[in-house]
């Protein structure tokens, strides 16, 4: 019997009906050409299921052994793209089970004992995530160290620091860049907090109810790594929520969505800086591409197209919010529109954050084994864009404070210094000591220093400010953190 054949007469509701199902219905209704990507986590769900069941003397050490033989065929057959996933099966599930069937007889239809396919499906998800979110982790790792070490590179590097996208005060490079860390650093926490989340296991509520089979939901979730910090297994509590629940693919979805804010905020940073109206930074010619009709042209395709797949995310995240929203107790056929939005979220995600490390800190030589490419700094029109817009105002006021005068006062003093400056189309630093004074008497000779703009990023030596000292220690404390 051909495996089709075997397959057609085995559909697991097929007894009940009297008509086929109509092939238009079987193209709307299918997944198996979306969750396949599923089938790991299915088999090891499965092969979890059988040594418990044999553990718990309902089904034989036998039929156990011929699964675990059977599925290991299946692994090698799709790992070598030699499964036949068929439309007639529906999902990721039936295709696996009628092949097990197929290799190994009545073992293969005892697998399925004390489950159902809502239960099985909950847990391959959760099993799947839980690995792409260790996957996605790490690949933040590699983008906070890339911009730590372009950060640790440009510490005394001179940048104008913006407000409403208006030259405010200097800052370092290093420091502004320290920031996205911070971003990331988070999002690495959010989503090892949706992980421990994940990793609760559904298997063993059945279609909705629970089973009337003698099942140890603590040893699978042992067997399957679903345990907490102290070895303690997770087991979902509620039989009803445990098959309809998708918080945790919203959840994942949501720290997702923030993270691609984050990288879209860089993203819009970098391309301004890459515009000839900032020449900040260079961007390698790999990460750009050119113009069909103007030679001259290099696009920041790479952050763009960042920026505009954020949207993309984001918008996953609203229609996985929708999809829930109007769902009763307990699953529902809605649910199989979670995978496609929870699976382009995953891929998104993990290609934006891999090719973003390697846009930033460039790629390792082999010859060398120092990493190239990458950003390139233009330090000098920084530092003369910071020269423009009065950045160090505000270290004008707080000198005045320091001699006695309140800082409102200091405020409107230093606001009528800028107004001359700019009549004269002078930096504060440029005016004549004496035209200085005539706006306050105490102002002295030191206060040169206090313009300069070195002066004012020293002068911002505490706990989170952007001082290079204070910097220096930020990229020491994420490097321990980051090891």
């Amino acid at each position: 019997m051909s495996q089709t054949q075997f397959d057609k007469k085995s559909q697991a509701w097929s007894a009940l009906f009297s008509e086929p199902m109509s092939d238009l219905v079987k193209r709307y209704t299918a997944s198996v050409f979306f969750d396949k990507r599923l089938w790991q986590a299915d088999i090891a769900g499965s092969l979890a299921h059988a040594e418990m069941l044999c553990h718990q003397g309902i089904l034989s050490s036998d039929d156990q052994a011929a699964i675990a033989r059977g599925m290991a065929q299946i692994s090698a057959e799709i790992e070598a793209g030699q499964f036949d996933w068929q439309l007639d099966l529906e999902d990721v599930h039936l295709n696996i089970e009628a092949r097990l069937t197929q290799l190994v007889g009545d073992a293969g239809k005892r697998l399925h004992t004390g489950r159902s396919r809502n239960d099985q499906v909950a847990t391959d998800v959760r099993l799947w995530l839980r690995s792409e979110i260790d996957l996605i982790n790490a690949l933040l790792r590699e983008l906070q160290l890339a911009l730590v070490d372009v950060a640790e590179r440009h510490v005394a590097v001179i940048l104008p620091g913006f407000t409403h996208l208006q030259v405010a005060q200097p800052v370092s490079f290093g420091h502004h860049l320290l920031a996205y860390v911070e971003m990331f650093s988070r999002d690495a926490e959010r989503l090892t907090d949706v992980r421990r989340r994940t990793n609760r296991l559904p298997l063993g509520s059945a279609a909705l109810a629970g089973t009337t089979y003698p099942l140890d939901r603590e040893r699978v979730a042992r067997t399957l790594g679903m345990v907490d910090e102290q070895g303690q297994p997770q087991v979902c509590q509620n039989s009803l929520d445990a098959v309809s629940d998708r918080d945790f693919a919203i959840e994942f979805t949501a720290a997702a969505s923030l993270c691609m804010v984050h990288i879209s905020r860089l993203s819009e940073e970098l391309i301004l800086w890459m515009s000839q109206n900032f020449g900040f930074i260079k961007i390698a010619d790999r990460f750009t591409t050119g113009s069909s009709i103007m030679p001259q042209k290099k696009n920041p395709d790479v952050p763009e197209l960042a920026r505009g797949k954020t949207g993309r995310v984001v918008g996953h995240l609203m229609g996985l919010i929708t999809l829930m929203k109007g769902q009763p107790l307990a699953y529902n056929k809605d649910n199989q529109e979670d995978k496609e939005p929870l699976f382009d979220t995953v891929d998104t995600l993990k290609d934006t954050l891999r090719i973003f490390a390697e846009m930033i800190g460039g790629q390792n030589d082999p010859a060398t084994g120092q990493k190239s490419g990458g950003i390139t700094v233009n330090p000098e029109a920084m530092e003369q864009a910071a020269r423009k817009g009065y950045a160090t105002a505000t270290d004008l006021a707080d000198y005045l404070v320091k001699k006695g005068l309140p800082f409102r006062d200091a405020h409107e003093t230093v606001a009528h210094a800028v107004k001359a400056a700019q009549a004269q189309q002078l930096d504060l630093s440029e005016l004549p000591l004496a035209t200085l004074q005539q706006f306050h008497p105490q102002i002295e000779a030191d206060v040169f220093e206090v313009l300069s703009l070195r002066g004012s990023l020293n002068a911002r030596n505490t706990l989170g400010g952007t001082a290079p000292a204070q910097v220096q220690t930020q990229i020491a404390r994420h490097r321990a953190r980051l090891a």
